[in-house]
């Protein structure tokens, strides 16, 4: 664990500050926390806040110790043993504001691994907060009565929390949007080098074989009876037994003259001992204490070639459950028996060979790597390409029939049947995507700035739909959000839709009632008797003068077309209000997903039904390489090769830039209706998102003749186009084409999703059968 590239103390100056709350001692045990800040201390300036220690003296103080080796600074608080427990938590905030005061620490990361520690830094303003859940501290013996009170408190603040195994993720799943399992893993090479015959300690050497040995904290969760039970069992074989006492006592070990209490040992004795044993113990006791652990040792023990052991630990037997290398015992003879036929196998080669598999991936370093993306990203550092779902493609493409559905696009329709294909019809599904990554044109990643930016032009979510809004809400937490527009006219930004405030700032009027406001629109409204284009809509409304102001220019620019050439269902979508709702959709639902649109659809298609390939062009799979249905949500006239000619789409281009200020406009977008603007709209992405940055980003949009195909043109030769791509549709078998571009039609997001819906419902209502795959006449 020690540092390559030793650091000055400039250099730590002025790296940003970690304080580390956790109820281990640095240089009690070398467990998870000292391999995760080891490594988070070559990056910041890491402080290692351990439990206080009372002391006789009058007045509360910090004791900083430095470890060879580390940068780490572990900080001992000491309080007056008489103090009472409220005036000795107050006491620990002060010295907490002390050691940031003199340190020059500002907004630092708080990690924790106890709650118990939250009260005494919950006034600091951090730059993210973060609970490594390891165990369930409040199980354990002697747990502090408000330890639940705490962690409650810790979690409804926390950006992001990780948890030590499954089983503990699975029990806290639902307490927080942001939550991953992260089971401790493995120095993989420290370990090893017990397979090389290291020199054995001399209070082991002389030990006779067979060798059984446990090393690791001797506290509750062993269960010593069982220990006893398998000495007693064999007399000839040595119970070799390392670690230091926590909570019981030594008069609570059970002696036997083939059970050898060694004591604590060093983390770098540990593959010396490790060499000398024949099987790895794991004598857990099945109580509440080890109901939610994840046991490190399991991988230790098999990087160093030794077989194990276990009582049926539920996450140990969920990892480690099918590897031959590890045995699974309740009771005390099963225990006996499986530790006999791992002696009986230790010439073999096949179950160290099947443990290395299982090891592969399981590093530190790996394992660091994943929790500090997420560390990154709630601190606004993720690189752009980190949200994307990388996964290879030539190996899902391979095997003609593993999959049942291949779905084309991996934006709202795709995704959502990809979903409901796997979870709830049980069918294997092939997601297929030509972009490297999933959400569509709902993508967003941090940029290089670190804030969260809708690659592909902002995406506002709102419905009406209780359905859609649940479902969604599955895979996301929403973050309640209003979304408001300005349009800039001459020199005035005024709220868009026209609303009365609107109306009074143009014509420097003060109406002040809904009924002043409509009687003015009807003065200015020019009244159409057959509408059937975009500007007929507008002008029968609320006049030319309006209509040139607002809609003209803008939908020219928008559609390369003029609102007499457009079917009025585009214009119709903007309403005209006669109140003060400066709110751009009145939607029952408006909310934006808390992690981001990204993070909204990995949760969705993280499902082992699903498999993804991404990068990689549907039209490129041969036919063997399909499942037995296909849902295709790219455009029609594309996958008929566009026998007819090819249906018209706007496109859209992005101009993204990056601001050294907070904020650059007071609203998300602003809108530019004038022809003599290139641009049709400006938009701020922090006032989506929510995000706190210094900095901000931007995006100019410019609608485009070229490029990725975003709306269907709706003219009546167009819908004259699309139906007879249409019919070749009706006709195409085992086809199922869905979404904006599979429709030709403009949906809004929360559509697409109803939509998706409807189609695996009227499927699944004409299965005859479980197994079977109807598709849509």
């Amino acid at each position: 664990m020690n540092d390559a590239n030793p650091l000055t103390p400039l250099a730590l100056a002025i790296r940003p500050a970690l304080i580390c709350f956790s109820h281990l001692r640095w240089d009690f045990v070398l467990q998870r926390p000292q391999h995760l800040m080891s490594r988070l201390a070559r990056d910041y300036r890491l402080f290692f806040w351990e439990e206080a220690i009372p002391t006789d003296h009058h007045l509360p103080y910090l004791e900083f110790h430095a470890f060879e080796g580390t940068t780490v600074q572990a900080i001992r608080p000491r309080v007056p043993a008489r103090w009472s427990p409220a005036d000795q938590a107050r006491a620990l905030s002060g010295l907490l504001d002390q050691m940031m005061g003199l340190g020059g620490i500002h907004r630092p990361v708080l990690w924790f691994y106890t709650p118990m520690m939250w009260p005494i830094a919950a006034h600091v303003e951090a730059g993210a907060v973060v609970y490594d859940c390891m165990d369930e501290l409040s199980a354990f013996r002697f747990a502090p009565p408000d330890l639940a009170a705490n962690e409650a408190a810790l979690m409804a603040t926390a950006d992001v929390v990780f948890t030590g195994g499954h089983s503990i993720y699975e029990a806290k799943a639902d307490r927080h949007a942001n939550i991953h399992p992260f089971p401790s893993a493995v120095d993989t090479a420290h370990f090893a080098r017990a397979r090389g015959g290291l020199a054995e300690p001399g209070d082991q050497a002389g030990l006779p074989h067979p060798r059984l040995g446990y090393y690791g904290v001797i506290d509750e969760r062993l269960d010593l009876g069982l220990i006893a039970a398998l000495a007693r069992a064999h007399p000839d074989w040595s119970v070799v037994m390392i670690g230091p006492l926590a909570k019981i006592a030594p008069e609570d070990l059970p002696r036997a003259p083939n059970i050898h209490w060694l004591g604590q040992r060093g983390y770098d004795q540990l593959p010396a001992y490790l060499s000398g044993w024949d099987v790895a113990l794991m004598p857990f006791a099945m109580n509440e204490a080890t109901r939610f652990i994840s046991p490190t040792k399991t991988p230790e023990y098999l990087a160093g070639g030794v077989q194990v052991v276990s009582t049926p630990v539920r996450d140990v037997v969920r990892q480690y459950g099918d590897v031959a290398a590890v045995r699974i015992a309740a009771d005390a003879d099963g225990f006996v028996r499986a530790c006999e036929e791992a002696l009986a196998a230790r010439g073999q080669t096949q179950w160290r060979d099947d443990a290395d598999r299982v090891l592969a991936d399981l590093s530190w370093d790996s394992t660091f790597g994943r929790m500090r993306d997420h560390l990154d990203r709630v601190l606004g550092k993720h690189p752009p390409s980190a949200s994307v779902v990388k996964l290879p493609t030539p190996p899902t493409l391979r095997g003609a029939k593993r999959h049942d559905v291949t779905i084309c696009g991996a934006g709202f329709a795709g995704s959502v049947l990809a979903r409901q294909f796997a979870e709830v019809s049980g069918k294997r599904v092939l997601l297929v995507d030509r972009r490297p990554h999933v959400a569509g044109n709902a993508f967003d990643c941090l940029d290089d700035a670190g804030v969260l930016i809708h690659r592909y032009g902002p995406h506002i979510f709102h419905t009406n739909s209780d359905d859609v809004f649940a479902w969604l809400g599955r895979f996301t937490e929403w973050r309640p959000y209003e979304h408001r527009v300005l349009a800039r006219v001459g020199g005035k930004s005024v709220p868009m839709p026209i609303n009365r405030t609107t109306l009074n700032a143009l014509y420097g009027l003060d109406m002040q009632s809904d009924a002043e406001a409509e009687a003015f629109l009807a003065r200015k409204a020019e009244p159409v008797a057959d509408i059937r284009t975009s500007r007929d809509v507008v002008v029968n409304a609320i006049g030319t003068e309006l209509y040139e102001t607002f809609f003209q220019g803008y939908t020219r620019k928008q559609w390369g077309l003029d609102p007499s050439q457009l079917d009025k269902s585009v214009t119709a979508r903007v309403p005209t209000r006669t109140n003060t709702d400066d709110r751009y959709f009145t939607d029952k639902h408006q909310a934006m997903p808390r992690e981001g649109y990204t993070r909204m659809f990995e949760r969705m298609l993280d499902h082992p039904g699903i498999e993804l390939a991404l990068g990689t062009d549907f039209h490129d799979l041969k036919p063997a390489e399909r499942g037995a249905l296909t849902v295709y949500t790219g455009p029609i006239d594309a996958y008929f090769g566009h026998r007819f000619g090819t249906l018209p789409y706007r496109s859209l281009q992005f101009r993204h830039e990056t601001l050294d200020r907070a904020q650059f406009q007071p609203v998300a977008v602003v809108n530019f209706p004038a022809e003599d603007v290139p641009h049709t709209r400006i938009t701020e992405y922090k006032h989506l998102t929510g995000q706190v940055h210094a900095r901000t980003s931007i995006s100019y949009e410019y609608p485009s003749a070229e490029g990725d195909p975003y709306y269907p043109i709706p003219r009546p030769e167009n819908q004259a186009l699309f139906r007879r791509y249409d019919a070749l549709a009706a006709a195409e078998p085992n086809v199922i084409f869905a979404g904006r571009l599979g429709s030709y039609r403009y949906y809004n997001m929360d559509q697409v999703v109803g939509q998706a819906l409807a189609i695996h419902r009227r499927l699944t209502a004409r299965q005859p059968a479980a197994d079977a795959m109807v598709p849509l006449a």
